[in-house]
């Protein structure tokens, strides 16, 4: 079972930047997406990619964040760039051989998450 390890999460202030990281332990899953979880919401999809290089953004990250994969590293990033208060979350790498779109289903393998906190 694939593991993965998020990074690259911290405190920055409103239009600020990151760029996360999801490390993989293998390359045998298709897709391997960022999902995001703001305290007493529900877990919502943000950026999906699969190996050949489709990508999917949620509407509200749409020109601000930017989802790749370094097949090499088995690696997927996150740059987001003007960050807004309501960005804040924690972000959390996902992988499955098959998306349903953005929506976060239980059965895709998870990682533990790193958390995004943007102040106005």
């Amino acid at each position: 079972r694939v593991r993965l390890v998020e990074s690259g999460g911290g405190s920055v202030q409103t239009g600020g930047s990151l760029r996360l990281s999801c490390a993989a332990s293998s390359a045998d899953k298709n897709c391997l997406g960022w999902f995001r979880q703001a305290p007493g919401k529900e877990r919502q999809g943000v950026a999906v990619s699969d190996r050949n290089g489709n990508t999917r953004y949620d509407d509200f990250v749409k020109g601000r964040f930017t989802v790749s994969r370094d097949i090499a590293k088995n690696t997927l990033y996150l740059q987001m760039i003007s960050l807004k208060p309501e960005d804040t979350a924690m972000y959390y790498c996902a992988a499955d051989d098959h998306f349903v779109g953005l929506t976060p289903l239980s059965t895709y393998t998870w990682g533990r998450g790193t958390q995004v906190t943007v102040s106005s």
